[in-house]
């Protein structure tokens, strides 16, 4: 018998998969579209081959509960695009949509809210922007919508309470500690007060089911941090935990397994770009570095959950 589903209720993404995908192998002139699933153990597998054009400092987010699509970002040519390709329930990536919608952009980034519909927001054209793209529950990108709070770059964003979402931190002309709560209707509200350590260049995701983590970015280039902020299930951001893994920016996050999350990637000041994972268990807590690490190093890359 089918189970009865009141009315008005909300059905969270189930993010019981994962996917990173794109991304700059090393230098902003090598960039890849390469993925990698993950799966609902958290098991990070091999590289799969490309599809879309090949770009960096995109975003991504779930959309239609059990779906994934990718977003804007630069191209190998150092070109801004607003190029998005989907991710299906199986997690395959389609090739470019034909129609692309919204001002060409990169730094930004995605949620989902309303339960089965995504946001892209904030990011860079030739100046720092707030604007958004909602996504419908089909995967499609709607015109630009005129931003709402502090235009930057590189802030994190995530679901929380099970149908909204939050955008936090970002840079301006220094790292900021801003965030902005989107309802379940797709609204994005004014600054809310800062809490937790001002940066850039970080991401964020879901876990517990109804709650998100923000970890890494830049505090001051080009010194990376691996501190982590938690999400309440209200959209309230707490004081800085201290950070576990390796410190780094521009690295991605999803939900994995329906209530955990995973960082992976990034960039390693002097280093370089590295492919380091730290799963989040259901109660918020960073797991250190894993010992086998499994793709192609990369940076400004992004992230998405499906199935």
């Amino acid at each position: 018998m089918f189970p009865v589903i009141p009315a008005n209720s909300v059905i969270a993404p189930s993010g019981n998969e994962g996917i990173f995908g794109f991304g700059n192998l090393s230098g902003n002139t090598n960039t890849v579209s390469l993925t990698n699933l993950v799966s609902n153990a958290g098991v990070v597998a091999t590289d799969t081959a490309g599809v879309g054009t090949t770009r960096g400092y995109l975003a991504a987010c779930g959309y239609g509960g059990d779906k994934g699509i990718f977003g804007f970002g630069r191209d190998n040519d150092l070109n801004l695009v607003s190029i998005t390709n989907l991710v299906s329930n199986a997690g395959v990536v389609a090739s470019d949509q034909a129609a692309t919608t919204g001002t060409a952009r990169i730094y930004s980034a995605a949620c989902t809210y309303g339960g089965d519909k995504g946001i892209f927001g904030f990011g860079k054209t030739g100046n720092y922007v707030s604007m958004t793209n909602l996504v419908s529950n089909t995967g499609v990108v709607a015109s630009d919508v005129t931003g709402v709070g502090t235009d930057r770059r590189g802030p994190g964003a995530c679901e929380y309470g099970g149908d909204k979402g939050i955008f936090g931190f970002g840079g301006t002309a220094s790292a900021t500690d801003y965030t902005n709560l989107v309802s379940n209707a797709g609204v994005v509200a004014s600054d809310g007060t800062g809490v937790g350590s001002a940066r850039y260049g970080l991401t964020a995701c879901g876990y517990g089911e109804d709650k998100g983590i923000f970890g890494f970015g830049i505090e001051s280039h080009p010194n990376p941090v691996s501190m982590t902020n938690l999400v309440s299930n209200v959209g309230v951001m707490a004081s800085d935990v201290a950070g576990v893994g390796t410190a780094r920016s521009w690295p991605a996050a999803c939900t994995y397994g329906d209530d955990k999350g995973i960082f992976g990637f990034g960039y390693v000041h002097i280093t370089g770009s590295v492919s380091i994972t730290n799963l989040v268990s259901n109660a918020g807590v960073m797991a250190s570095d894993q010992a086998a690490t499994t793709g192609s190093t990369r940076y400004a890359l992004a992230a998405c959950s499906f199935s």
